[in-house]
C-alpha cells in the first residue's frame, strides 16, 4: 500500500538543469560534481556527502515502465552480495563475497579482470559480504573479510600493497554450566568465537583511504539467522576508524572507538529524553571492578563514512558495545558505541559525537551511512547530517556541533522501546535487533528535500537467562528470538518540514539493501524476493518492476555510457535474512 501526504513537487527533466543546481548549492551542500562524475557512480554514496542522488534523467517517470534487461553478469561466487558497484568512465568495479574484486565493461557486463582474495586461516567474524570498493588514482581499494586493506592496479587487478587494519585472534567464551535442553547457549556449543573483518567499502579523498572494522560487538550466533546470544565477560576489542596513505598504505591516524573514560555520565535517558530503564545503582557499584571494560568495548563500523571537506570532518556511525546485550561487565554509557561520530579529517581527533543509545542492550548499531544535506532553520540554511537509525527515526544534526535539530516521524512501528531483556518469555521490542534501518544506505533528493529510507519491521523477543555452573558460580546472559511479524517500509521523509512522512509503501519483505534516487523523479529499491522496483519520488507510486535471479539485497546505482543511462544492482540475496542467494549483477536500460 502507499499513501501520499503532500502534493507532488516539480522535478528537473534534463541533466544540464540538475548540474546547474548542483553548482549553485549552498555552503552546507556536498561539493559539485564534474560532468564525468555526474555521469558515473564514482563514490560509494555517489558523492562525498553520500546522498545517493544521481542527476541523470534520461530514465524518468514517463518512460521507466519501458526499462528492459541490458546485461547480466554471473561471477560464479554465490553468497550474500551487498556491493555497491563503482562506475568510472566505461568500467564498473565491484567486490564479490569473500572480498574478491572484478572489473566489468559497464555497457556489456563483460569481465575485464578479476582479483581472487585469499583470506588468512580462521573463521570469518561476519560472513562473506563486502559492501564495495573505492577507485581513485589508478587504484582499486578493498577492505577484506579478514581485516586487511588492499590496493589493486585498476588496469589489471594485481595487488600493489596489502596492509593489516586490525588483527587479533578469535575471542572465545566457554561455559561448563549444566544447561537445560533447548537453552540458547547450548545451541552454540561450549565455545563461541568472534574476530575482526571489514564489510564497509573504503572511501578515498585527497590522497587518503578511510576504513573501519566490524566484528567487535561480540555476540554469538547459534545459527545463520538473526538469533544472537550475548555473554558478559572480557570478549572483543575496541572498534576503530583509520586513515591510510592512498599511495603506499602507510597508516596516517587511527581513532579507537572505546577508551578510558567510556563510562560517561551514566545517563538515565537518551540525549533526546527517552528513558533507558537502567539500574544505575548497580552500574555505579560495578564500575570500579570493571574499570578495564573499555579494552573489549566494541563499536563496529558497518558503513562508509561521509566527508565534509570544507569543515574538515569525517562522519560515521559506530555499532553496539561489547559484549552484545549482556551488560553486567560493562557499566556506564559505553562511549562512543552506538553513536554518530565526527572526526577531524586531518588528525582523527574526535570533534563531536551523538550517542543514540547509551549503554545499548538491544544491538541498536548506528549502521546506515550518514548523509550530508542542508535544512532550513529560522529562515537560514544550516549544514546538517542525517542518519536513518535502527530505532526507526531519522536523526538530523547540526553538522558543526552535532546538536540534534530534529527527529523524523517514526518510519516503522515502535513498542516497548528500551525495555531490557526479561527472564522467562522475555519481552518483545520493536524495532528489533535488525532495525529499523539497518546497514542499507538511504538517499536524498535535494530538489524535493525528500529523504528516502528502506527499513524493516522485525520485532525481537529479548530474553534474560541465569544458569549455575558446577562450581556454583552464576552465568548471566541474554538471547534473542524472532517473532511472527515480518515486513518492510519504503518511506519518503520531508526534510523541509521537521521529518514528516510524505508517503510510505509497505512491502511484504523486510527491506535490506539500499535506495537510489534520480533527477528523473524516481526512487529505486530492491527486495529479498528478487524484485527491483522504481517508484515515483513525489507520490510513492510503483511505476516499474523487474524480477532478478536472487534476492536484491544490495544498493542499486545508475550511470551513463555512450549517452545511454543504465540502472544496475547486485542480485545475490542475504543468508542472514533467509533470502535466496546468487551471483548476478543485472543492468537495465531503455530499449
Amino acid at each position: 500500500m502507499s499513501h501520499r501526504l503532500a502534493p507532488p513537487l516539480a522535478r528537473p527533466l534534463v541533466l544540464a538543469a540538475a548540474l546547474a543546481c548542483t553548482a549553485c548549492a549552498g555552503p552546507g551542500a556536498p561539493p559539485s560534481l564534474s560532468p564525468a562524475e555526474a555521469a558515473g557512480w564514482t563514490l560509494h554514496g555517489h558523492d562525498l556527502g553520500a546522498q545517493r542522488h544521481s542527476p541523470l534523467a534520461e530514465i524518468d517517470t514517463r518512460n521507466v515502465a519501458r526499462l528492459v534487461p541490458k546485461w547480466t553478469y554471473h561471477s560464479g561466487v554465490v553468497g550474500t552480495f551487498q556491493a555497491t558497484p563503482i562506475v568510472v568512465g566505461e568500467t564498473m568495479v565491484l567486490s564479490l563475497p569473500y572480498s574478491s574484486v572484478v572489473a566489468l565493461d559497464a555497457a556489456t557486463g563483460r569481465e575485464r579482470w578479476r582479483y581472487t582474495h585469499r583470506a588468512r586461516p580462521g573463521p570469518l567474524c561476519c560472513g562473506p559480504a563486502s559492501r564495495g570498493v573505492a577507485v581513485a588514482g589508478g587504484k582499486v581499494y578493498v577492505g577484506s573479510v579478514d581485516g586487511r586493506l588492499l590496493a589493486l592496479d585498476a588496469a589489471d587487478g594485481r595487488v600493489l600493497w596489502d596492509v593489516t587494519v586490525a588483527d587479533y585472534g578469535a575471542n572465545r567464551t566457554e561455559s561448563t554450566a549444566q544447561l537445560q535442553p533447548g537453552d540458547p547457549l547450548s545451541q552454540v556449543g561450549a565455545t563461541g568465537s568472534t574476530g575482526v573483518g571489514i564489510g564497509a567499502a573504503p572511501l578515498v579523498h585527497a590522497g587518503r583511504v578511510y576504513i573501519g572494522i566490524n566484528g567487535v560487538g561480540y555476540g554469538l550466533h547459534p545459527d545463520q539467522g538473526l538469533a544472537v546470544v550475548g555473554v558478559s565477560g572480557k570478549y572483543g576489542r575496541p572498534g576503530l576508524m583509520a586513515a591510510f596513505d592512498a599511495e603506499n598504505g602507510r597508516p596516517v591516524w587511527r581513532f579507537d572507538i572505546t577508551g578510558p573514560g567510556w563510562e560517561g555520565e551514566f545517563r538515565a535517558a537518551t540525549p533526546d529524553g527517552v528513558p533507558l530503564q537502567r539500574d544505575l545503582t548497580a552500574e555505579h557499584a560495578a564500575a570500579a571492578a570493571q574499570a578495564e571494560a573499555w579494552r573489549y568495548g566494541g563499536g563496529s563500523v558497518y558503513a562508509t563514512p561521509a566527508i565534509d571537506p570544507a569543515r574538515r570532518l569525517l562522519i560515521f556511525g559506530s555499532g553496539n558495545p561489547s559484549p552484545q546485550m549482556a551488560d553486567a561487565s560493562r557499566p556506564g554509557d559505553n562511549l562512543y558505541t552506538s553513536s554518530l561520530i565526527a572526526l577531524d579529517l586531518d588528525s582523527g581527533r574526535r570533534v563531536w559525537h551523538y550517542q543514540q543509545v547509551p549503554h545499548d542492550r538491544w544491538g541498536y548499531d548506528v549502521a546506515s551511512p550518514p548523509v550530508l544535506l542542508e535544512v532550513k532553520r529560522g529562515g537560514r540554511r544550516v549544514a546538517a547530517v542525517a542518519q536513518a537509525s535502527k530505532l526507526g527515526w531519522v536523526y538530523v544534526h547540526e553538522r558543526d556541533t552535532g546538536r540534534l535539530l530534529f527527529k523524523s516521524d517514526a518510519f516503522v512501528p515502535q513498542r516497548n522501546l528500551f525495555t531490557p531483556p526479561l527472564p522467562g518469555e522475555g519481552v518483545v521490542v520493536a524495532p528489533g535487533i535488525a532495525g529499523g534501518a539497518n546497514w542499507s544506505p538511504s538517499a536524498y533528493d535535494p530538489e524535493r528535500a525528500l529523504f528516502f529510507v528502506g527499513a524493516l519491521h522485525l520485532p525481537t523477543r529479548y530474553v534474560a537467562h541465569r544458569v549455575t555452573r558446577p562450581d556454583g558460580s552464576v552465568l548471566d546472559y541474554a538471547s534473542t528470538r524472532n517473532v511472527d511479524e515480518s515486513w518492510g517500509t519504503l518511506s519518503a521523509i520531508d526534510m523541509a518540514h521537521e521529518g514528516a512522512i510524505v508517503w510510505q509503501v509497505r512491502t511484504d519483505e523486510p527491506l535490506i539493501g539500499g535506495v537510489l534516487a534520480t533527477a528523473g523523479g524516481l526512487v529505486f529499491s530492491g527486495a529479498g524476493g528478487g524484485r527491483l522496483a522504481a517508484f515515483d519520488s513525489a507520490s510513492g507510486e510503483r511505476l516499474w518492476e523487474a524480477r532478478c535471479e536472487a534476492g536484491v539485497n544490495a544498493p542499486p546505482v545508475t550511470y551513463a555510457v555512450g549517452g545511454r543511462q543504465y540502472v544496475a544492482v547486485a542480485a545475490g540475496g542475504n543468508a542472514l535474512f533467509g533470502f535466496r542467494q546468487g551471483d548476478a549483477v543485472a543492468a537495465f536500460g531503455l530499449p
